[in-house]
């Protein structure tokens, strides 16, 4: 069962989809950069005020799925209008912060951006701009990058699907009522 928060904003309620800690795996590929699987932690929180809270770190995975360094990390807000556009401001570890703009599509949980401003501190590597697509399928979170420098065009570099993690506490405020031998639930 899928379950608002009470003290979610109002504002929120189109994105409370993205809501929880997500973890899984993706691609990354992108010309003049290591080609890799990489691993990928994310979470959306909210505090009752008309945004949501973004954190999401990824690191390269080797052949056996095992952590071998960090890859990129970002973090940022995003709100939404009463006409389903979407806003979000992200900063990354490479000196980047960025402004995306975007949709919520009407009829399915999915939320396609693209960039509409972007800063660079003098150590970040070239970036001009890029587009993001996210979607809620069969309780997954998808989503797929794609980035465009001054020598490479709009192309994509990085996709990943993620599974919702649950916090076993949140089952066990619902496990009143077994007996205290869990045996008899079985009977």
């Amino acid at each position: 069962m899928i379950e608002i928060p009470s003290d979610l904003h109002p504002d929120l309620v189109p994105l409370f989809f993205l809501l929880g800690n997500w973890e899984g795996a993706g691609v990354a590929d992108f010309p003049g950069a290591e080609k890799c699987n990489f691993g990928q932690e994310v979470t959306f929180t909210h505090d009752g005020r008309d945004f949501l809270e973004y954190v999401s770190h990824t690191w390269v995975l080797d052949n056996e799925g095992k952590k071998v360094r960090p890859l990129e990390s970002e973090s940022g807000y995003w709100r939404v209008d009463k006409d389903r556009k979407v806003e979000v401001v992200m900063s990354r570890d490479q000196g980047i912060v960025e402004i995306w703009y975007g949709h919520l599509a009407a009829t399915k949980p999915q939320i396609d951006l693209v960039t509409d401003a972007v800063a660079r501190t003098a150590a970040s590597g070239p970036y001009t701009g890029g587009k993001r697509l996210y979607g809620y399928v069969k309780s997954d979170l998808m989503w797929v990058g794609e980035k465009a420098t001054p020598d490479v065009e709009l192309r994509p570099y990085m996709s990943a699907h993620l599974k919702k993690v649950v916090d076993p506490s949140e089952w066990a405020k619902d496990l009143k009522d077994l007996p205290d031998d869990g045996i008899a639930f079985f009977k």
